[in-house]
This record gives structure tokens, C-alpha cells and sequence, in this order.
């Protein structure tokens, strides 16, 4: 069993913005695989499954996913290294993609809540980048992670989401797509 874990924050509000970029990515995700999200939320996240791989949008706020993460974790016996969780990273230029099979936080908070959760940090994550310089200094950390993207970013979307399909499947041998 895998599991993959798009980070956001819940409500209509947050759509399109940096933070959300993981909850956008599994959406396209379902778009192109043709699944769709279940009726009903599990452990407050919403979930999908393909074959063995079950997919999660915490409903929980962002810094709060950890818990969630865990709940999965031990009903499906999932194990630590069978987790990939994709979230936004203002550290690394818009559109680039980084996978890491462990690793620390690096300052993301929802990284932290699922290491503090899990008490371990040995689970994949694809950090997509958000990164802009000229705007992040305008408005500051919070301000920007929380803000929609630009006309410009928006065009190139479709593209670096088709690359984290791409990702996604590829992880452990194609693991991730059965």
C-alpha cells in the first residue's frame, strides 16, 4: 500500500495559491488519471484510491497535517518509506521540482507537523517551487505563500503539472501508478 499526501489548506478561499500547489497537483492528478475523490472524508482529509495507492487532501490547515498523515499510516499498515507527500517550496524557483526520499523539514511547516507525527523523517516528498523573489520581498513569507499565482505563473501551470504526473508515477519503480 502507498500513500501520497497533496498539502493545502482547506476552503475556496485558498484555491490557487502557493501554499495549496499539492491539493492542485493531485487535482490534476485525478483530472488526468480519470479518478475521483470519494464521497465521503476519511480520518478529515479527502481521499481517493487507485489500485494500491490511496491519495490524501488534508482538511486539516497546513500546519496541522500531520496527524492525518498518521491516521492513514496506521489503519492501511502503510510503511514510512511507501509515503510521498507533494507540497510548495518558495526556496526553489518557480517550476522546479525536487524529490527527496528523506530528509528534514527545511522550514516547510507542514513537513514538520507530519515529521513530528510520524517521529521520523524517512518518507518521500516532491517540493514544488514557488519561488519569486521580487514578490516574496514585497510582501513577506506569510503574505506569499497564502497568495494566487501571477497571470505569468498560471500559463506555465499545465506544464509543471504534467511533470509532477510524471514524478508521482515514477516514484519506487512506478510504484505509485497500478
Amino acid at each position: 500500500m502507498k500513500l501520497v499526501v497533496g498539502l493545502g489548506n482547506p476552503g475556496a478561499r485558498y484555491n490557487f495559491t502557493r501554499h495549496n500547489f499539492g491539493f492542485l497537483a493531485l487535482d490534476f492528478y485525478f483530472k488526468v488519471r480519470g479518478l475521483e475523490w470519494k464521497d465521503k472524508p476519511k480520518f478529515g482529509a479527502l481521499w481517493g484510491r487507485d489500485g494500491d495507492t490511496i491519495f490524501v487532501k488534508p482538511q486539516e490547515f497546513y500546519n496541522e497535517t500531520g496527524r492525518v498523515v498518521a491516521e492513514f499510516m496506521r489503519f492501511y499498515k502503510i510503511d514510512v518509506s511507501d509515503i510521498l507527500v507533494v507540497c510548495d517550496d518558495f526556496n526553489l524557483e518557480f517550476g522546479k521540482l525536487r524529490y527527496r526520499a528523506q530528509g528534514s523539514a527545511g522550514g516547510n511547516n507542514g513537513l514538520k507537523s507530519i515529521i513530528a507525527a510520524l517521529g521520523m523523517e524517512e518518507f518521500g516528498r516532491l517540493r514544488l517551487g514557488t519561488g519569486n523573489d521580487e514578490l516574496r520581498g514585497r510582501m513577506g513569507d506569510m503574505d506569499f505563500v497564502l497568495s494566487k499565482f501571477t497571470p505569468e505563473e498560471k500559463e506555465k501551470l499545465p506544464d509543471i503539472l504534467e511533470q509532477v504526473v510524471e514524478k508521482i508515477d515514477e516514484k519506487n519503480g512506478g510504484a505509485y501508478r497500478n
